[in-house]
């Protein structure tokens, strides 16, 4: 049996109908996954009573019984505490880490393509090395080779008296907040506003007009203006604080982190950036050849054509492989246990070595990592839907 549809084609019944039966296999699916969710839980549950072991989360408000180098965590304070330090920790190195591999990974593959015989087996025997090694062994030789051989905090070195480098801590000068900190924070995001602002006007004026639109130098500009202007009439509200070495075993003012952290964030960032040099080189290579030959016949510089021509396209291209090596240099931030950085995976495993319950600890865990992947995606899917071609 069929029906006539109003252009006047046929329609299949129902149950012959693919898109009524893609729906249908997705409601069975979708079921059948939430029955199964539904059983291994109970069975957990069962069991876990059955062991006589808590099924709640009650046991977040329990002293966590451990303290954590580098920072003010007492053993009194409850394990949630510890566990949103080991979140933050993470974050840390998922911050600072991305952008920097991202920009050695960039370079590296430009160079793998340089006409310099020297640059290029450079790069290459670097690619080569680093991506062939696994990750865990690159954090415990950095930490080994680089980090526990500078010196003891007692003779750290420090130089130009802005910096401490120890093989416990390491420090550089931060800003200290005075009197009228919080009004010049929002000043500066006035100005960030405001350089937004005058980016999007020199864009719109170039479209008009095809001037030179130097929107970076008047966004930077005007932001800058912004900042020394509000710094001096609100009267310097941050000053700059230098680390001290204290008695020979503590380090005071400035901006410290643990030993652990830097040797993590290192060695994960020179590993990941092996595999996206290799993405940014086979990026590069996919845009067509007559875009380079067109900037040739502009005659544009060979940075102007990779500034203008080439990485634009290419990175249109790189961004999807880009996000998976965001999320595994994320996820790979779970090895910093083999060194003893208080990361979120190394506080759970103490905290289920305090005989806490293991599945639920598990459970925490894996829904932070399950977190940090899913807002890496969503923020880079945005950057990437920004970035494709429009066709009409």
């Amino acid at each position: 049996m069929t029906t006539e549809t109003k252009t006047g084609s046929v329609r299949p019944p129902f149950w012959r109908d693919v898109k009524v039966l893609r729906v249908v296999a997705q409601l069975v699916a979708g079921g059948l996954a939430v029955v199964l969710f539904l059983y291994l839980a109970r069975n957990l549950r069962t069991n876990l009573t059955a062991a006589n072991i808590p099924t709640d989360f009650a046991f977040l408000d329990q002293p966590a019984g451990v303290t954590v180098t580098g920072s003010d965590f007492k053993a009194t304070q409850p394990i949630s505490d510890i566990i949103l330090l080991g979140i933050k920790n993470t974050f840390a190195l998922a911050i600072v880490g991305i952008p920097l591999l991202t920009i050695l990974g960039t370079l590296i593959g430009i160079a793998r393509l340089s006409s310099n015989y020297l640059v290029r087996k450079a790069a290459t025997a670097y690619v080569e090395t680093l991506r062939n090694i696994p990750p865990l062994l690159v954090i415990i030789f950095t930490n080994t080779a680089v980090i526990l051989s500078l010196p003891a905090i007692r003779d750290a070195a420090t130089p130009f008296d802005l910096f401490v480098i120890s093989n416990r801590f390491l420090a550089i000068p931060w800003a200290t907040a005075q009197d009228n900190s919080g009004t010049y924070l929002a000043v500066l995001g006035i100005g960030f506003v405001a350089s937004i602002a005058v980016w999007i006007w020199r864009t719109r004026r170039f479209d008009a007009t095809g001037a030179p639109h130097h929107r970076f130098l008047w966004g930077t500009g005007t932001f800058v203006l912004f900042a020394v202007v509000g710094f001096f009439a609100l009267g310097r509200p941050f000053t700059l604080s230098r680390p001290e070495v204290v008695d020979g075993r503590i380090i005071e003012g400035g901006y410290q982190t643990v030993g652990p952290y830097v040797a993590v964030l290192l060695a994960l960032v020179i590993y990941t950036a092996s595999h996206v040099a290799e993405i940014v080189r086979g990026s590069i290579q996919a845009v067509a050849k007559g875009q380079t030959e067109a900037a040739n016949a502009l005659a544009l510089s060979s940075f102007q054509r990779l500034r203008f021509v080439v990485l634009p396209q290419a990175f249109r291209i790189a961004i999807p492989p880009l996000i998976n090596q965001y999320l595994n240099f994320t996820k790979n931030t779970s090895l910093a246990i083999a060194i003893g950085y208080a990361e979120i995976t190394l506080v759970v495993f103490q905290a289920i070595g305090n005989a806490n319950p293991a599945p639920q600890l598990i459970l925490i865990l894996m829904g932070s990592y399950l977190l940090f992947s899913l807002s890496i995606s969503l923020l880079i899917n945005f950057l990437n839907r920004r970035l494709q071609l429009v066709t009409n």
